[in-house]
Formats: structure tokens, C-alpha cells, sequence
């Protein structure tokens, strides 16, 4: 007998551009989850590079290894029934849909945070897209490697217009919509069918 879906494994797996917002969205998504009573990893593609794939470079070879390895711990996190949020550029579309398949369709949210690269260009604080600009680093994702837009995502997220707060609650309003996350009910309304069954 399986459990129901809301106490089912479940990834979302947050994409786009460096600085376009992933990580700060994740990281509110994951206080509003842990709110609900939804127990969640945060994989963030940063510390893993740190950390799980330290010593790759930014070749495409050395990307999709980077992206397997993440890959993997999401799907066994899923497997065991656990929430993980994965906040990775991800550039390239097939290994996204390779992820997709991996950790199960009916368990995987893409979300597509669609902030333009000026935007993140502005947004950077260490100045990577700077040293893109000068050739001074390669194989930069959105300057001189591709980012691959998702075709069809479950959810798209624009961070000029939106705070990360605002963003992670309309994941949270999509995981309800699915049923990969139970309504929880206010204790005020609680306490008022105690004392007053009748409302």
C-alpha cells in the first residue's frame, strides 16, 4: 500500500541562470516546508561544488558530472520518501530531463527562475560575470556556454517583480495543488471546533 502523496519522496529542482535567485528562494522554501511539517535537504549547487564535487571544472563533461552526482542524492532522498530542493544552474536541458526520469515524473517540479542575465549580472557580487566578459574565466554559463531554458516547467519565476518570498509560496501553493504537501489548519481554527463544534 503506498502512502499518500503528501508523505510521498518529492524534488524540486530549481534552475536558471548564476544570481538569478535559486538559492534565496530555496532557502525561504525551505523554512515555509519545515513550517508545514515537511522534513527537506537542501542541495545548493554552490555548496556542492564545494563539498560533493569538489575539484570538477566547468566543462560539459565535468557540468554533467556535477549534476549526476546531485542527481543521485535526490533521487535516494525521494526513494526514502524525503523532500529535496535542488538549487543548480543546470544549463543544459537533457540532463535536467535525465534528473526528471531518474527521481520519477510524478515526484519532480521543475522550476524555472527566469531572471534576465543583466539582471544577474548586476546582482553579482563576486564579479564572475565580469571575468566572463574579459575571457579571464571560460565556459561561462550565459556568456560564453548556453543556458538551456526549460521547454515545459512545472513552475516559471521572475525575480524582478517578486520578492523570494513571494516565489516560494507559489511553490508551496503548486506542492499543494499536486498533493506533495498537506493544508495545515491554524490552531485558532482548531481550537474553535473544540469549543464550538458548530462553528
Amino acid at each position: 500500500m503506498f502512502p499518500h502523496r503528501h508523505k510521498q519522496g518529492c524534488c524540486v529542482w530549481l534552475t536558471g541562470l548564476s544570481c538569478a535567485g535559486k538559492s534565496v528562494t530555496a532557502g525561504v522554501l525551505t523554512s515555509l516546508l519545515l513550517e508545514r511539517g515537511r522534513q527537506v535537504t537542501l542541495l545548493d549547487g554552490d555548496v556542492v561544488r564545494t563539498h560533493l564535487s569538489k575539484g570538477l571544472g566547468f566543462s560539459r563533461e565535468d557540468r554533467d558530472t556535477n549534476i549526476r552526482r546531485i542527481r543521485f542524492v535526490a533521487s535516494e532522498i525521494v526513494r526514502h520518501r524525503g523532500g529535496v530542493l535542488c538549487a543548480v544552474i543546470s544549463p543544459y536541458r537533457a540532463m535536467r530531463d535525465h534528473c526528471r526520469n531518474m527521481v520519477g515524473p510524478d515526484h519532480f517540479v521543475e522550476v524555472f527562475v527566469d531572471t534576465p542575465l543583466s539582471v544577474c549580472e548586476q546582482r553579482d557580487a563576486k564579479g564572475l560575470y565580469a571575468k566572463a566578459r574579459r575571457g579571464e574565466l571560460k565556459g561561462f554559463t550565459g556568456i560564453d556556454d548556453p543556458y538551456e531554458p526549460p521547454l515545459n516547467p512545472e513552475l516559471v519565476l521572475t525575480t524582478t517583480d517578486r520578492s523570494p518570498e513571494e516565489n516560494a509560496r507559489r511553490i508551496v501553493e503548486y506542492l499543494l495543488k499536486r498533493g506533495l504537501l498537506r493544508e495545515i489548519e491554524s490552531p485558532r481554527r482548531k481550537l474553535r471546533e473544540i469549543f464550538d463544534p458548530k462553528g
